[in-house]
């Protein structure tokens, strides 16, 4: 590779870097052709880009980032590859399948909306992590809840003051 492909590579994996906010760092060594083309499949379903790199390029794009990723490009070391995502739990998730056929593939570390992840023994951790559209649905349906209260107590108490307290006390009891 010439020194023009490897500024180019390098540019192009910090223009990846810089547009994800979610960068999973796995090793897949050792997995055969089916074991691979599967794990890119599962990738594919999840809407997650699966690339093999070079560390040392990698670790150049990282310095070259806006980004800071703290202890990841420490663990750059054997085989490398990149998992990008908008979802920040859906790569650690189909790692997670995955690796109940199969002991590959090993998290080595993540970068997850400007937080760093370092070890396979953070992939429960990760998969527990909700997205932003699961934590909004939640606080909707905890601002919705006490509006409903409200509004079943009216039906129910005769629309008087006394009998929504009554209902409202009722409830949370």
């Amino acid at each position: 590779m010439t020194r023009e492909e490897k500024s180019q590579v390098i540019k192009e994996l910090t223009t990846q870097l810089a547009d994800n906010a979610n960068i999973y760092l796995t090793d897949i060594s050792g997995l055969n052709a089916v074991a691979t083309s599967n794990l890119r499949r599962a990738c594919f379903k999840a809407d997650i880009q699966l690339a093999v790199v070079k560390n040392t390029l990698l670790e150049k794009a990282m310095e070259a980032s806006d980004r800071e990723f703290g202890d990841l490009p420490s663990i750059l070391k054997g085989n490398t590859s990149v998992m990008y995502s908008e979802t920040g739990n859906a790569p650690a998730k189909v790692i997670k399948a995955f690796r109940k056929k199969s002991e590959k593939p090993l998290l080595k570390g993540a970068f997850i909306e400007e937080s760093v992840y370092l070890g396979d023994d953070q992939l429960d951790m990760l998969v527990d992590i909700k997205s932003k559209e699961e934590l909004i649905g939640e606080i909707v349906g905890l601002l919705q809840s006490p509006a409903k209260n409200v509004i079943s107590a009216l039906k129910s108490s005769g629309g008087t003051i006394a009998g929504i307290l009554k209902t409202l006390s009722e409830k949370s009891e």
